[in-house]
């Protein structure tokens, strides 16, 4: 799977930490980099708020993914 540039570990590390604490549920787009709210930990391929390319996964499982 290929990742956008702006989608580092350290970002998914800000995000999956705030989830386990239960204040923010999001994921990012792989194919524009938008972070976006509202998403499971477990999402693939929902439609993005910016680009509308149906490519946005919840940050856990891609942090899985870049590892």
């Amino acid at each position: 799977m290929k990742f956008h540039k702006s989608i580092t570990l350290k970002r998914l590390e800000r995000v999956v930490r705030a989830s386990m604490a239960g204040t923010e549920y999001a994921g990012f787009c792989i194919a524009c980099g938008h972070k976006q709210h509202g998403v499971e930990p477990d999402a693939e391929a929902y439609r993005c708020e910016s680009c509308g390319e149906s490519k946005v996964y919840g940050a856990e499982d891609l942090a899985l993914a870049i590892m």
